[in-house]
């Protein structure tokens, strides 16, 4: 298999549909209405959709305010997508991530990296949610 290849990719900032998610990470909670709370307080996300089976949320989307998104569910005991709640880790490119920084430090959150300059030019640092989810911001896009 050739790895070169004649098509020109399109760079993501040059895209008019950069903002709409079409790749979702997913992660499944212990407690989903919580880790919401965190994610949108805390580190920027807004909350676009939740789905609730009474007080439970069954489904819920979140959007990354400079582009793309997540969504969020219930842990589940079996079936084909059960996944170990707090396994997740995720990069989101950013400039804001001194903003983000502070908050995540004035909300107690677990600094898992200070606040680094890489040798590779990103100004960045990671935090683990309230499930143990790794989210490290940073301002490398690739």
């Amino acid at each position: 298999m050739s790895t070169s290849s004649n098509t020109q990719s399109t760079p993501l900032a040059s895209r008019t549909d950069a903002a709409a998610p079409v790749v979702w990470p997913t992660f499944h909670c212990r407690d989903t209405a919580a880790l919401i709370d965190f994610l949108v307080q805390v580190l920027g996300f807004e909350r676009t959709t939740v789905h609730t089976d009474g007080d439970a949320v069954v489904h819920a989307e979140l959007r990354w305010p400079e582009g793309g998104g997540i969504m969020l569910g219930p842990a589940r005991d079996t079936g084909p997508w059960q996944r170990e709640p707090g396994s997740g880790g995720t990069y989101i490119v950013t400039d804001h991530v001194d903003a983000i920084h502070a908050r995540c430090t004035a909300a107690g959150a677990r600094i898992v990296l200070e606040l680094t300059d890489t040798d590779y030019g990103s100004h960045t640092f990671a935090v683990a949610d309230p499930e143990g989810n790794l989210w490290s911001f940073g301002t490398y896009a690739g």
